[in-house]
C-alpha cells in the first residue's frame, strides 16, 4: 500500500520515480480503510530533502500512510521556501490546539548539538511536544538530536560532547533479537553517522525502563527502546540518503572547516570515489518494523489513543 501525499509536494514526483508507491488524497479516500497518521516534527534546516528522507523510509511499507508535516510554531527556517512552509506545514500550537491524535511521530534531528537543551529557543515548546506524545501520539520515534532531546527529558540521560566529530558509516551490534523493532535484523549492521555528540551507555543502563537495541564498540549506543513512554530514540541516521555525508563532507571542506573523512564510507576512504550504500536495507527494515508495530498496537477509533 502507498503513501498519502499532496500531490504538488516536492516528495510526491521524486517518490514516484524512484518507484515507491505514492498516492494523492483523491485516491486514497477510494480506499475503505484507516490510514496510519505520521506527523514528522521536521526540525532540520533542509526540509524537502529531510520529507523525501522519511517519506522515502514509510511509505515502502504495506500499508496506507497519511503524512502530516509539523514544525515548531515559533522557529523560522532560512533554507526552505516560505511558500512551501505555509502550504504544507502546521504549527505545533495549532496541531495541538485541534485536539487531533496521530498514530505515529517522528522528530528529527536539528543542527544545535553543541547548545544545552534549555539553551535551544524553542525548548519550553519542545518540551510540550514530549508531554503532548503521551497522550495524544501512540508511538513516536526521535532521531538523532530528537531522540536526545527526549531521552533527556523523561530520563535525565545526558548528551555529552565528544572531542571530534563521529562520523561514517559504524558497525552496529543487534543487542535484542526478539525485538519487534528488529524483525529480520542480522546480527550486526552498518548505520550512517555524523554527530558532535554521544549518550553513555552506562547512564542508559542506569535509567529505569530503557533498553539498547543497537549499539557500536566505536560510537556508542544507537538504538533505545522506552516503553513507558511509547518510544524509540536513533541517535543516529538510518534515513540518509547515499549522498548525504558526502554533502556535509564537502561543505565543511569547502567553509575550512576541520573535518575527517567519513570513515567506511568511500571505497577505499577515497573522497574522489563514489561512496557505497550499505544501510538501506536495514533502514526499509526499521522503518517497516516501526510501522507495522504501530499497525498491529493503535487503536482503530482515533479517539482511544493515549488513554
Amino acid at each position: 500500500m502507498p503513501i498519502k501525499l499532496p500531490s504538488d509536494l516536492p516528495a510526491f514526483d521524486v517518490l514516484s520515480r524512484e518507484g515507491v508507491m505514492v498516492m494523492s488524497e483523491r485516491e486514497a479516500a477510494r480506499q475503505d480503510i484507516r490510514p496510519l497518521r505520521i506527523g514528522l516534527l521536521n526540525l532540520m534546516p533542509k526540509k524537502i530533502q529531510t520529507e523525501n528522507q522519511f517519506a522515502r523510509l514509510i511509505g515502502a511499507t504495506a500499508l496506507q500512510i497519511e503524512l502530516s508535516l509539523i514544525r515548531m510554531s515559533e522557529h523560522k527556517t532560512r533554507n526552505t521556501a516560505a511558500e512551501h512552509m505555509a502550504e504544507f506545514y502546521r504549527p505545533f500550537e495549532e496541531i495541538k490546539a485541534s485536539g487531533e491524535k496521530f498514530d505515529g511521530l517522528i522528530i528529527t534531528g536539528a543542527p544545535i548539538e553543541h547548545m544545552p537543551f534549555d539553551e535551544v529557543t524553542y525548548w519550553q515548546e519542545m518540551c510540550e511536544v514530549f508531554e503532548w506524545t503521551q497522550t495524544h501520539v501512540h508511538s513516536t520515534f526521535g532521531v538523532c538530536w530528537g531522540g536526545m532531546a527526549m531521552i533527556n527529558y523523561f530520563h535525565g540521560v545526558k548528551k555529552h560532547i565528544l572531542d571530534h566529530k563521529a562520523f561514517g558509516c559504524f558497525r552496529h551490534s543487534n543487542q535484542d533479537p526478539a525485538s519487534h523493532f528488529l524483525r529480520g535484523f542480522s546480527d550486526d549492521c552498518v548505520i550512517p553517522v555524523s554527530r558532535w555528540t554521544e549518550m553513555k551507555q552506562d547512564e542508559i543502563d542506569a535509567a529505569d525502563g530503557l533498553k539498547t537495541l543497537l549499539s557500536s564498540e566505536d560510537s556508542g549506543p544507537c538504538l533505545v527502546q522506552d516503553a513507558a513512554h511509547n518510544a524509540i530514540y536513533i541517535f543516529n541516521h538510518f534515513e540518509y540518503d547515499s549522498g548525504t555525508l558526502k554533502q556535509e563532507y564537502d561543505r565543511d571542506v569547502a567553509e575550512g572547516t576541520p573535518i575527517n573523512v567519513p570513515m567506511n564510507y568511500y571505497p577505499g576512504d577515497d573522497p574522489s570515489q563514489t561512496p557505497m550504500n550499505r544501510w538501506r536495507s536495514h533502514a526499509h527494515l526499521l522503518y517497516g518494523n516501526w510501522i507495522t508495530e504501530i499497525y498491529e498496537t493503535t487503536p482503530y477509533d482515533m479517539s482511544e489513543i493515549g488513554k
